[in-house]
């Protein structure tokens, strides 16, 4: 057993001040690619692995993590891509089932599987990744299934979203879904998951899993006629995305565009921060995780004519290796599970296991961006020094669409500027009101806010913010 702590080193000082990023030491001699977590009762705390493990530690809590003690729960698992506790079992989403892992005799070890649902298809392509989400409201879990090779379908629900009842029974909800890399709920208990940039995903994005809803692939629309299902769209190749929905409402826009290679490339873990301030000042938002750049995106939604749309900020960064799972406890500890996989990753390290608690400390830093029908109202987690709040040139705003289209991803296009015609201070002082010349719906607003400072001149941790626009509030 490894008894080495090891601090995972911040390339920003500001991190350190705010968010303190701690190495959680492995079982010694093994190549644990963690690919799923779940929190358990007495603060333990079980990981699987890419390559079929499962282990559960004591002490990840503790201040001195050089304690923590690891015992082999399960082996020999088909990639395992969700799991949680319930009832005294650890519930796990492989490739090809949903499984029921107990530990019957309590000797620390899983000796009783069940198999509750199996009714997708595999083909033994290595893309064919299946992500599983944690119990909804109603007690149900989904699995959300990637295409054959990223783009194909050769098994049956290949991009699809499927809900699966706590007694086994499985209902295909969801279609158009491409190259997932995690799900899980927001603050209403709506379904959201992150779908990777390529064919039909001008740019990755966070996407909400409306029942009955289309996603965007027409890959895996061959399920619907064999088994019988209704036909979802089958868009216009290079058209726009606002084009299309408008045409057919089951088409459903990304929520949060993720622009490729500005706001990582490779997102993946959806997860919503419930501690009620013990994470930080954010309370209720949602927390996205980034593979190739080792980093947590941190988003701000909100529905506006029947639709979610929201803003996505930087946020934390310096993960060891490529940011995969994560689940934050109510304590506010953030678990963070890392692999590289072959992709590779701005981390360094071939796998990780870290834990991130935020220090007390509140940055300088837009704490919600929210659309209004002329503009952005904008608040800020400290007062804000109104002559900066108040000069124009303290705001950049250019935006952008994509290219709808069969071809892997797509460029940045119909670009523009908006400027900036008004600016009103709200009345607390911690926020601001804009005006902006015009709209461009369906395009992604990049905001710039350099120019802002704090009441003490502190600039923004994050002074970037990057927006999608579906809908247009009335007022």
């Amino acid at each position: 057993m490894k008894t080495l702590l090891t601090l995972t080193l911040s390339t920003s000082c500001a991190l350190a001040e705010y968010y303190r990023t701690e190495t959680i030491p492995l079982p010694e001699g093994e190549v644990i690619e963690v690919s799923s977590i779940a929190l358990m009762p007495d603060q333990k705390v079980a990981i699987s692995g890419r390559r079929g493990s499962i282990w559960v530690a004591t002490g990840c809590y503790d201040d001195d993590v050089s304690q923590v003690r690891w015992t082999r729960f399960a082996q020999g698992l088909h990639e395992p891509l969700g799991m949680h506790w319930k009832d005294g079992s650890l519930y796990v989403q492989q490739r090809s089932e949903y499984t029921r892992a107990t530990d019957t005799d309590g000797d620390g070890k899983a000796d009783n599987f069940e198999n509750i649902c199996d009714d997708w298809g595999t083909s033994g392509n290595y893309h064919e990744y299946v992500f599983g989400s944690t119990p909804d409201r109603n007690g149900d879990v989904w699995a959300i299934l990637c295409l054959t090779g990223s783009g194909g379908y050769a098994a049956d629900f290949r991009g699809w979203g499927l809900r699966i009842t706590p007694d086994g029974q499985m209902y295909p909800e969801v279609s158009g879904i491409r190259s997932p890399g995690g799900l899980g709920y927001n603050a209403a208990g709506d379904l959201f998951y992150t779908d990777n940039q390529g064919p039909w995903n001008g740019s990755s994005s966070l996407k909400w899993m409306k029942p009955g809803g289309f996603m965007g692939s027409p890959s895996g629309n061959k399920a619907a006629t064999k088994f019988g299902l209704e036909k979802p769209p089958e868009p216009k190749n290079k058209s726009r995305m606002l084009t299309e929905r408008l045409k057919d409402p089951r088409i459903i826009p990304p929520a949060v565009i993720l622009p490729h290679g500005r706001v990582g490339q490779s997102p993946t873990a959806v997860l919503y921060d419930d501690t009620k301030g013990k994470f930080g000042p954010f309370q209720g938002q949602v927390l996205v995780g980034e593979q190739t750049h080792s980093q947590v995106q941190r988003v701000d939604l909100e529905k506006v004519n029947g639709l979610y749309q929201g803003a996505v900020f930087p946020f934390l960064k310096g993960y060891a290796s490529g940011v995969v799972p994560m689940r934050l406890a109510q304590d506010g500890t953030l678990f963070v599970g890392g692999t590289n996989r072959g992709w590779g990753s701005r981390g360094p390290q071939p796998f990780s296991f870290e834990r991130t608690r935020w220090t007390g400390e509140i940055p300088f830093e837009t704490e919600t961006m929210k659309i209004t029908s002329k503009g952005f109202r904008l608040t800020f987690t400290q007062p804000a020094d109104e002559k900066s709040l108040l000069d124009p040139s303290s705001y950049q705003l250019k935006h952008w669409t994509y290219i709808y289209q069969k071809s892997y991803g797509s460029p940045e296009v119909d670009q523009g500027a908006a400027k900036v015609t008004g600016v009103k201070v709200l009345s607390d002082g911690r926020g601001v009101e804009l005006t902006l010349d015009r709209w461009e719906r369906g395009h992604v607003y990049h905001l710039e806010m350099k120019g802002v400072k704090s009441a003490k001149g502190k600039a923004l941790w994050h002074p970037s913010a990057y927006y999608t626009v579906n809908e247009i509030p009335e007022s």
